[in-house]
């Protein structure tokens, strides 16, 4: 077992932070954050560009040479373990090699197939001092897209709701506007930032008919909008449907219908039906296979309940407003009446605060 040295966890803490400003841009792949240090300085940082471009390693290093050092003799702190195979970039671990880094210390092995364990391999058989596992459950929580669609071939899925301290997210007449204050909803946007995509469902299009896109907040690229609409019942004309940047998740292939679809630049995903609806697992393993790490739902309690109930959400982000709207409302998750408590669906916090005068939570399913 390694030992580390405080500063070691000093630096890796900013390699982390590091990571969590690039995990967007640069999926899919992880994003990385890399920080050269030598004789208790920084000496160059980094972090992984989008597809094509440098992975966090040779950004560090390009920001050393720019500095007008050397990275010879310097410790690199990375967050994933340096790739050790040519994909769209050279391998970093021969880079890392090349420029004579003397010590490399990753937080964890990057468990992707062309990697496992073959950079640190790599480095050592170099005569790099090379480990991994350094504050291994805070890299887990940045990379936990990328993680999630590696290891369990479905996206990271953060589901997003707001309702009143009662649990109402609209009137019986869908009347929803604002339930949260302005605070919330600006936090909403950020939270749509750090996502590749969101789902809704067919009823939230053709209730709202929103737009789903991160307004308010400067964004390179803005993350795909998926609708579930497994019966075609939604209109090509929505608004989610307008920038080319849309996915249509569907069972029924109604080649005339689908072609309207198509003449707006909506991309369709064929769904398989498991009981008599769309299968959200596939759907899920589907978009993973686009490459989207992290996925946020933004649906109505339908697909709140079926996506919950099917045990494939792993994160809630419930904003609570101080208000009350009384029973004859409608309520955030829908599935069939209970009969015993035992049943419920129990959740533990994860964090708890005011996000101007709202409750902001950060729950996840127990056990998961």
């Amino acid at each position: 077992m390694t030992d580390y040295r405080a500063d070691d966890y000093l630096y890796m803490q900013r390699a982390l932070r590091l990571a969590e400003g690039a995990t967007r841009r640069a999926a899919p792949n992880p994003g990385v954050g890399c920080v050269l240090v030598r004789g208790g300085a920084v000496i160059g940082e980094g972090a992984t560009l989008a597809v094509g471009g440098d992975h966090a390693e040779i950004q560090a290093i390009k920001d050393c040479l720019a500095r007008g050092q050397s990275p010879r003799g310097a410790t690199a702190y990375v967050t994933l373990e340096p790739c050790s195979h040519h994909g769209r970039t050279p391998p970093c671990a021969e880079r890392l090699i090349k420029e004579g880094v003397a010590r490399v210390v990753a937080a964890m092995v990057d468990p992707y197939h062309e990697v496992a364990g073959r950079g640190i391999d790599r480095l050592r058989a170099a005569g790099v001092e090379a480990s991994a596992g350094l504050m291994e459950a805070e890299a887990r929580r940045v990379h936990r897209g990328f993680l999630s669609r590696v290891e369990r071939g479905r996206p990271w899925v953060t589901l997003k709701a707001a309702a009143t301290l009662d649990g109402k997210t609209a009137l019986l007449n869908g009347s929803s506007k604002w339930i949260t204050g302005p605070q919330a909803r600006l936090d909403v946007q950020r939270l749509r930032a750090a996502h590749c995509a969101i789902l809704t469902g067919s009823g939230t299009v053709l209730a709202d008919d929103p737009q789903l896109t991160v307004r308010e907040l400067p964004i390179a690229v803005q993350p795909w909008r998926v609708v579930l609409d497994g019966e075609l019942r939604t209109d090509p004309a929505a608004r989610v449907y307008q920038d080319g940047r849309a996915l249509l998740a569907a069972c029924a292939m109604d080649a005339g219908k689908l072609a309207a679809f198509g003449a707006r630049g909506v991309e369709t995903l064929a769904l398989a039906r498991r009981d008599g609806k769309a299968d959200l697992a596939d759907l899920l393993a589907q978009l993973a296979g686009r490459g989207i790490n992290e996925l946020m739902v933004e649906a109505g309690a339908g697909l709140n309940g079926a996506m919950l109930r099917a045990g494939l959400v792993d994160e809630i982000v419930l904003y609570l407003a101080p208000s009350l709207a009384g029973d004859a409302a409608r309520g955030l998750f829908a599935w069939p009446a209970l009969t015993d408590l035992a049943d419920k669906v129990a959740l533990d916090i994860v964090d708890a605060g005011k996000v101007g005068a709202d409750l902001k939570l950060v729950l996840r399913p127990r056990g998961a």
